[in-house]
């Protein structure tokens, strides 16, 4: 085997670890040269789409905390990236509740729009598209179930789903909360979406981790007997998840001494916070034995 065929392989390896991809699509990438070693997961070339995708992680990592099964921490379980788009796996189990967090609606209660401000659900079975009204950009969902048909949520008294007021134009209450996200947060966002299989891993010991946004920089990751952060963290750069992006600054070459308990992995001013904690499923074992 050459030295370019053993590199290739090498790229592909990282790149269907990530995606969930056939080994033979991501080698196919390599030597048509789509994906490399600085990046094995193709990127959103579009700034609009980016944005849509950052926003789509925004809004599912709060609302599925601690809300996921077997471990498919954002709702799904591979994906099929592109330079013009994104197609996502769901998991059959989380599929409705991915769509519930993502749908925007207004909480009267509280008070804001939560969701992502313009996304829309189109299509039919075996065809799902979450399309943005507001930026053009679009991911296909795609379900184990090709007659697979969401069941969308119904009316509440506090919440008022602007999807359903506005099906086909953008509600009057979305164009203000489609505030611009920071420009690294976009591209670490929309990079760590493309990459479910790796952002799975933590979920992996108990099929469930704590996700949560942190502010405006970006989100954390944390969870107990999966993997070291330090793997983490190892995985997500080799993947490409922090190299060098458009209209970015250079990034800081990651500290390692720091990635024992936890890890920062930062792309301009955003970060991706990965974290070992302690077991509270073993904590909770002991407690019931010592009962």
């Amino acid at each position: 085997m050459s030295r370019r065929t053993h590199n290739r392989h090498r790229i592909a390896v990282i790149c269907r670890a990530a995606t969930g991809l056939p080994h033979l699509t991501c080698l196919r990438w390599a030597t048509e040269g789509l994906i490399d070693r600085y990046q094995p997961v193709p990127d959103a070339d579009l700034p609009g789409q980016r944005a849509f995708e950052a926003r789509l992680v925004l809004s599912l990592v709060d609302a599925l905390r601690h809300e996921q099964v077997e471990g498919a921490l954002l709702g799904f379980t591979a994906s099929e990236p592109s330079r013009e788009g994104l197609t996502l796996t769901l998991h059959p189990a989380m599929a409705d509740r991915v769509l519930a967090a993502a749908l925007p609606r207004r909480d009267m209660l509280y008070g804001g729009l939560r969701g992502v401000p313009g996304l829309r659900l189109t299509g039919s079975p075996g065809r799902w598209w979450l399309r943005g009204l507001l930026d053009g950009a679009r991911v296909r969902l795609r379900h184990p179930d090709p007659f697979w048909r969401p069941v969308l949520p119904q009316g509440a008294p506090d919440l008022v789903h602007v999807w359903r007021q506005s099906p086909r134009h953008p509600h009057g209450s979305e164009l203000p909360a489609h505030r611009p996200l920071r420009h690294g947060q976009d591209w670490l966002l929309s990079r760590a979406l493309r990459r479910p299989r790796l952002v799975n891993g933590a979920g992996a010991a108990h099929g469930w981790a704590n996700t949560y946004a942190h502010g405006s920089r970006g989100i954390t990751i944390e969870w107990c007997c999966a993997m070291p952060a330090s793997d983490m963290a190892r995985l997500l750069v080799r993947s490409g998840l922090t190299a060098e992006a458009e209209g970015l600054p250079p990034t800081k070459r990651p500290q390692r001494e720091n990635w024992s308990a936890y890890g920062l992995l930062e792309l301009g001013e955003a970060v991706l916070t990965v974290r070992q904690g302690h077991c509270a499923e073993r904590a909770t074992a002991s407690l019931r034995a010592s009962s």
